[in-house]
């Protein structure tokens, strides 16, 4: 697209105020949340002033044809050019969007984001082209809360779509590449990073995977892969399907990650993984992960393979199709035939350690099942799991407990003792964990002061025990406690 045209439509989004929070404010929580559920109506309800905010809502989000007045009133001077480069469709009297152009919020940015439009709104049944671009999502969504934002040198967005988490990724490297296989993709993600004037060069690259970065390597890789498990009926989105059989292009990201990783380099990936018959989910992701990395997997949801096959039909528009319970059985029979149970859904989370961080020693590897709440964004929380596992805690470690820890405990009525306590974090993960009076004690006691031997000491001595094995029952857990974020190295 013609250089200054980007440049052009920012300027026209800002004098309308078309950003994320404004349009929220314009359609209401009730109209909002029905754009969220692909209903227009109560959004054309909130839009019929004719103000050029009102007018670029009803075109870019509710899909709706604007008057050609209207339409050259929120876009001086643009309308012509925007239908020569394929945004929009100019017709007698009548402008219609073509492409999504939506405003997206980070923390302390206006964005826009263009990309192919919404499927399915009204439930207008829609066949979703084989090289569609999809928009902001819900998992576009999660992987952006997921990685992590310190600032690094060189980042890598693999499958990078329209570009969301290239975006993202610009405003804290040095330098970004983008790959994907789709070159509508790689047009629009050029589009993107021209229109927010990305304070970062991005580096758009047209590849398979890893083929367009060979023997380059990167501080941060994330990204959201075409995961989808289905047959190969010979059909592709590219947006959700690799081509690949069963989870293996996530098997195959895993497995080669590591080496486009540069020293204390991390991978973060969304994805789903097949549960198969007689197979624990962690076991069968585990033989992917490499030996020179620490690997913290979230199972964050178990879909069952009928809500799958619902999930992903409707997704390509194909809900209610003459060949609908066609694909439906087949999908199912192909399940079946493989042994799958069930789908994972989560973060892959994977931190090369270098030849000067211990990495001779086992690495860690840490597969939480956590369907729970936590709190957004997530990316710290994985961060501080990556300097947690770093910790090496003998008995002259000094900890402090963590400032948001909470105590729970259940028994009856005027028992002495309580039966079970939990000790609970309100931040990050939220983990919740069980524990004795030894270990609930000695999380009490951590403030800085005393090491973890003065403390089980003092509390074989107080509780009778022998201190022997007190130190030798209760040490592992203290580490225990130290990688789930219980416990924390004293910063002096």
């Amino acid at each position: 697209m013609p250089t200054d045209l980007p440049v052009r439509l920012r300027a026209a989004l800002q004098a309308a105020d078309f950003t994320y929070d404004t349009v929220a404010e314009l359609l209401g929580s009730q109209a909002h949340a029905a754009l969220d559920r692909n209903e227009t109506s109560p959004g054309l309800r909130r839009t019929t002033g004719g103000s050029p905010l009102e007018t670029l809502v009803r075109l870019f989000l509710l899909q709706t044809p604007v008057t050609l007045e209207a339409a050259e009133a929120a876009l001086p001077d643009l309308v012509d050019r925007l239908a020569v480069e394929g945004l929009v469709e100019r017709s007698v009297g009548e402008v219609a969007a073509r492409l999504d152009v939506r405003p997206y919020a980070t923390e302390g940015d206006d964005l826009w984001v263009v990309s192919d439009l919404t499927p399915g709104l009204d439930g207008h049944p829609v066949r979703v082209g084989s090289d569609h671009v999809l928009g902001i999502s819900s998992a576009s969504s999660s992987l952006a809360q997921l990685t992590m934002r310190e600032p690094v040198g060189r980042s890598l967005d693999l499958g990078t779509g329209c570009g969301v988490q290239a975006l993202h990724l610009a405003t804290h490297s040095r330098e970004v590449v983008a790959t994907d296989v789709n070159p509508r993709a790689l047009r629009l993600t050029r589009f993107n990073a021209a229109l927010n004037a990305s304070p970062s060069p991005i580096d758009v690259r047209e590849g398979s995977f890893f083929e367009p970065v060979a023997d380059e390597r990167f501080d941060l890789i994330a990204t959201n892969p075409p995961f989808v498990i289905s047959p190969a009926t010979g059909e592709r989105l590219v947006y959700r399907d690799s081509g690949l059989p069963g989870d293996r292009v996530v098997e195959d990201i895993v497995r080669a990650a590591p080496g486009h990783l540069a020293d204390g380099g991390w991978c973060q990936i969304l994805a789903n993984w097949v549960i198969a018959s007689g197979q624990s989910w962690d076991e069968r992701l585990l033989p992917w992960v490499a030996d020179d990395c620490d690997a913290f997997v979230v199972q964050r949801e178990v879909i069952d393979p009928a809500s799958y096959v619902e999930l992903w039909l409707k997704d390509a528009g194909l809900h209610g199709g003459p060949d609908y319970l066609r694909r439906y059985d087949t999908w199912l029979s192909w399940f079946e035939e493989q042994g799958v149970e069930a789908i994972g859904f989560g973060w892959i989370n994977l931190h090369r350690v270098g030849a000067g961080s211990g990495g001779g020693s086992a690495r860690t590897r840490d597969f939480l099942e956590w369907p729970y709440d936590v709190e957004q964004p997530i990316g710290p929380a994985v961060r501080a799991w990556g300097e947690a596992v770093g910790v090496h805690v003998e008995l002259d470690t000094r900890l402090v407990a963590r400032l948001d820890l909470q105590q729970e405990t259940l028994g009856a009525p005027g028992a002495e003792d309580p039966e079970t306590v939990v000790l609970r974090q309100q931040r990050g993960l939220r983990r919740a964990r069980r524990v004795d009076t030894v270990e609930a004690a000695l999380v009490g006691a951590c403030d800085g002061e005393l090491s973890v031997g003065q403390i089980l000491d003092a509390l074989a001595q107080l509780l009778e025990l022998d201190v022997e094995q007190t130190r030798t029952t209760y040490l592992p857990l203290v580490r225990e406690l130290v990688r789930e974020g219980f416990l924390e190295e004293t910063s002096s």
